[in-house]
């Protein structure tokens, strides 16, 4: 689901699509494979583990100008070599790459598949098996390919090869991001232009539901219906912040689509041998000899930390408290006996947050630094670190370091509660894989989320954000966004709060985000909506799955209870970034403020 690598061309490919892959290891996978067609046939390696695993597992005396190759993390089924990409039709005539997620995937199968065996437990095979039933039916490969995509609801960015036709590669795309590149006697297809810098300079953007047919010499862009689409390339400027960006309009849109990879990689990042979270020993014996956890960040990480407190008390049963770290530093309360510290920054720079490291070292307490950046000052100055494996966070409003803080905040609460002996009843790991999917499925939904931003925010002057338990916390990181990016008076509050005072501001078509993903408090927050309601307010009610009503504006995929604050983010982030478009803002570079704050 993670990466899509093709050549077609004169060289050998099997080099090309090895350093593709390497160049989108960032974005976290389990799984690897290449497929290579030459006249003999196609020839498919597949690895559980790195692309180093794949590397060596490649037979270097096959030779072919044609391949595809693919990252994976899994989605459908275990990640082990038989669900890894490419996946292959039942004669072995067509392979194919897909990222994305299919969501009819299990309906068209028992349709129109009910006789074909499935080697895999992906939703993939199912379109390269309907592939080839069309085919077999009497279609041409391109006539095929097109109406199976007609049939698929979801996500998808396909590359897929015929065994007949060793100089074609076919395309297809719909929500999930995917380029081709263009060079002299060859073309590539890939996810994240970076990935084939090596080879080429010049890319051309694909749009949804649009397919291509690549060969050496040419690339035919046409609609599903067969309508055919001319599209001059774009040249991606050699320039480090430009590839950063690749193709993304703002860093922070390009942040927002990381954020599904970013999960996936803290999980792998946290995991033993045995493929069990884990965390440095040193680490749990600091948690487990505390009797009481310091949780101190400003800002965005000041949410994740009121967050990461319910996931330690519930989960771990530590005793948790959370301060800002510039009230905290000149305002020290009575601590415990045996206080833990943890510093949460992005940067590992934050001013506010390193004077309290210095003053509680000072007293001799012990101290993590949680950061997005090794080797940062609060990385280095503190006892021990605990690493976001975010990458380079370039847009001043936080968004991927935010879903990565609460995601290790998580793992932190569920790894001391194991130390403990603890009894937690849900899998950690598998339920972090689901919110990674549950985002991407948000993010590809972006379209509604900038209509929402019209409707809302595009000429209102404040808003309010509500919700109730942990919806609460991500209401206050909602409302900070639009700030941030839209200097749109914006406030978040517990729902119940509102008519204790601030409810007084409520006036005709005031904009009102509620959240309610919370089962215990759901009828209560929807009792408070139902309150500004009378007062004039103009609500915007986002639910999760099971939670959901009529009227609601939009439902977000259901998630282990504790991991809804990963995905109902989502949405708002969204929102935000598209309200600070509409009202014609510097998304990236919000006026007066900072990356780094390193002043107090």
């Amino acid at each position: 689901m993670c990466g899509i690598v093709g050549y077609i061309g004169e060289l050998d490919a099997k080099e090309i699509l090895l350093k593709g892959l390497e160049k989108l290891e960032y974005r976290g996978y389990d799984s690897a494979g290449i497929a290579l067609c030459n006249e003999e046939g196609i020839s498919i390696v597949k690895e559980k583990g790195r692309i180093a695993d794949l590397r060596a597992a490649v037979d270097v005396t096959v030779c072919a100008s044609t391949g595809i190759g693919h990252t994976r993390w899994a989605t459908h089924g275990v990640p082990n070599r038989t669900n890894a990409h490419p996946h292959q039709s039942a004669s072995g005539r067509f392979t194919l790459v897909h990222n994305g997620v299919i969501e009819n995937y299990h309906l068209v199968q028992k349709e129109y598949l009910p006789a074909v065996s499935m080697n895999s437990d992906t939703d993939t095979e199912v379109i390269v098996q309907l592939v080839e039933k069309f085919v077999i039916d009497g279609m041409t490969t391109e006539a095929a390919f097109r109406h199976t995509l007609s049939l698929l609801h979801g996500s998808y960015a396909i590359a897929m090869l015929d065994a007949n036709e060793a100089d074609t590669i076919f395309v297809a795309k719909n929500k999930s991001p995917l380029l081709l590149g263009m060079g002299e006697h060859f073309n590539v297809v890939v996810s994240d232009a970076m990935a084939m810098r090596q080879v080429t300079d010049q890319f051309v953007e694909l749009h949804d539901q649009e397919v291509v047919v690549i060969r050496k010499e040419s690339m035919e862009i046409m609609t599903l219906d067969g309508v055919k689409i001319e599209r001059a390339p774009f040249t991606s400027v050699i320039d480090m912040n430009d590839i950063e960006k690749g193709t993304y309009p703002h860093y922070m849109l390009k942040e927002m689509y990381e954020q599904p990879g970013v999960v996936r990689k803290i999980s792998q990042a946290y995991e033993d041998q045995k493929g069990e979270l884990t965390l440095d020993v040193a680490i749990c014996k600091a948690l487990n000899e505390a009797d009481r956890l310091y949780i101190i960040a400003a800002g965005t990480s000041y949410h994740a930390g009121l967050i990461g407190k319910q996931y330690i008390e519930k989960i771990a049963g530590i005793p948790v408290e959370v301060h800002i770290s510039s009230e905290f530093g000149y305002n020290m309360p009575l601590l415990s006996e045996k206080p833990l510290f943890l510093f949460i920054t992005q940067s590992g720079e934050t001013a506010d947050s390193r004077q309290v490291l210095v003053k509680v070292k000072a007293l001799g307490h012990p101290t993590i630094t949680l950061t997005n950046v090794a080797g940062s000052t609060l990385s280095r100055e503190a006892d021990y670190t605990l690493l976001l494996h975010a990458g380079p966070e370039i847009a001043v409003a936080s968004t991927k370091a935010y879903t990565a803080q609460v995601a290790v905040l998580a793992i932190v609460a569920y790894v001391a509660a194991k130390e403990q002996g603890k009894t937690v009843d849900f899998d950690l790991k598998n339920e972090l894989a689901i919110a990674a999917n549950a985002i991407q499925t948000i993010m590809d939904s972006k379209e509604e989320m900038e209509q929402i931003a019209h409707e809302f925010l595009e000429v209102t002057r404040n808003a309010f954000f509500i919700g109730r338990n942990l919806d609460f916390y991500v209401s206050l990181e909602g409302a900070l966004k639009v700030k941030e990016i839209s200097y749109i008076q914006a406030e978040g509050f517990a729902g119940g709060e509102l008519k204790h005072g601030t409810i007084a501001l409520i006036e005709e078509g005031t904009p009102v985000f509620a959240l309610a993903t919370q089962q215990a408090v759901s009828l209560n927050i929807r009792g408070n909506v139902k309150e500004v309601v009378a007062r004039g307010a103009n609500p915007c009610i986002i639910s999760m799955e099971g939670l959901a009503e009529v009227g609601d504006r939009f439902v977000l995929p259901k998630v282990h209870a504790l991991l809804t604050p990963l995905v109902a983010v989502i949405p708002l982030q969204l929102i935000s970034y598209y309200a600070a478009l509409h009202r014609d803002c510097d998304v990236d570079k919000p006026r007066n403020l900072a990356k780094s704050v390193t002043v107090e």
